[in-house]
């Protein structure tokens, strides 16, 4: 436990216990205390990919739909080994303790998150009210436009070779056309995304803030780092218009705009410590 002081801890728990909404944004640091690899810098993801490192490829690089059409046993390697990675994952108890705190407050809660691991729906949030910024690697669309449609990618299996990280034979391929299919996530310089899926959970969302006008929403945003800003964004964007109380959870860019509850430690200790405070006078 970081040395923070017990009058942060309390004002968090005061926040959620006074509001009517909770509005909950999650960056890439929410996942890592369910294991999931660290991808910040060029060091973290080598550690977890060891193979591109020889080849001097970082997460940017990899992160491209270029491969697709250039090396697709590279691509599907890359993108088959997270999604075995993420249906293998359990939630840490944090994502609990948020659906917990959302179910209890009168007006619910609304996830936007840029993770593309679904592990709000696997933790029983309800997928009506989540908003995957980024899209989602449980989902595909043909690598070609021809249908523009997205399917669920539960019954597909990826083999991968665990040394090289390359995919092998057969690829996931398009149910309509037969063409290389590609996850639906929008990745670095991706002009052909098919955002229509995300584009639905963003028209949720609005309907659900127009809904909240004059309710008191506390933002709960978790490892949501500067070098993406999209989450943080959002969230500081809510409680401006919202008039909500922002609380923003990283161990190491946990600076925010005036008024903010800063909290610079791990998502799942934080969540903790503060559903401590909270149930010694649970009144939510």
């Amino acid at each position: 436990m970081l040395n923070l002081s017990q009058e942060i801890w309390q004002q968090a728990a005061d926040a959620i216990r006074e509001a009517d909404a909770l509005f909950i944004g999650a960056g890439a640091g929410m996942g890592v205390d369910s294991g999931l690899p660290d991808f910040r810098g060029d060091q973290g993801f080598w550690k977890a990919y060891p193979p591109f490192r020889k080849q001097g490829l970082s997460f940017i690089d990899l992160a491209n739909p270029q491969w697709f059409a250039k090396d697709p046993m590279l691509a599907w390697g890359f993108y088959g080994h997270r999604l075995h990675l993420y249906r293998n994952t359990q939630p840490h108890d944090g994502f609990s303790i948020l659906l917990n705190w959302g179910q209890q407050l009168p007006a619910g809660y609304f996830v936007y998150t840029s993770n593309v691991d679904g592990q709000f729906q696997k933790a029983g949030f309800d997928a009506n009210h989540i908003l995957e910024c980024h899209g989602s690697l449980h989902h595909l669309q043909c690598t070609t436009t021809c249908k523009q449609e997205i399917w669920d990618a539960s019954k597909i299996e990826v083999a991968v070779d665990e040394t090289s990280f390359r995919a092998k034979a057969p690829l996931p391929r398009c149910q309509h056309c037969g063409q290389l299919a590609r996850p639906n996530l929008l990745m670095f310089g991706d002009w052909h995304w098919n955002s229509h899926r995300t584009d639905r959970q963003e028209r949720r969302l609005d309907d659900w803030l127009k809904t909240r006008h004059g309710q008191k929403i506390v933002i709960i945003e978790c490892g949501a780092g500067t070098a993406i800003p999209s989450v943080r964004v959002a969230c500081e964007q809510i409680a401006k218009t919202h008039n909500g109380t922002l609380i923003r959870i990283n161990p190491r860019e946990a600076h925010g705009p005036p008024n903010c509850i800063s909290i610079s430690t791990g998502a799942l200790e934080a969540l903790q410590t503060i559903h401590q405070n909270l149930t010694q006078n649970p009144n939510i």
